[in-house]
């Protein structure tokens, strides 16, 4: 076999591979979306009633715990 056929295959399956997402990993996905989105709103209301980015970064990372990557919930500022 050439190797771009193969190179070609090899894309091929893992374009389909990557696509599959049953429809339980598709809600939990969803369902994980909103939390973060929860999560960050709660984050801007903190803000908003003037307690501070450390307090408020705080109850971030706690409401992210186990939610998502990193310690800022998906979301990390240039400040």
């Amino acid at each position: 076999m050439k190797p771009w056929i193969a190179l070609a295959l090899l894309a091929c399956a893992a374009a389909v591979q990557a696509e599959e997402h049953s429809e339980k990993q598709t809600r939990a996905d969803i369902e994980r979306h909103r939390a973060m989105a929860a999560a960050h709103e709660a984050a801007a209301k903190c803000l908003e009633a003037g307690k501070g980015h450390e307090a408020c970064r705080k109850e971030l990372q706690a409401a992210c715990k186990n939610l998502a990557i990193g310690k800022y919930c998906g979301m990390k500022h240039v400040h």
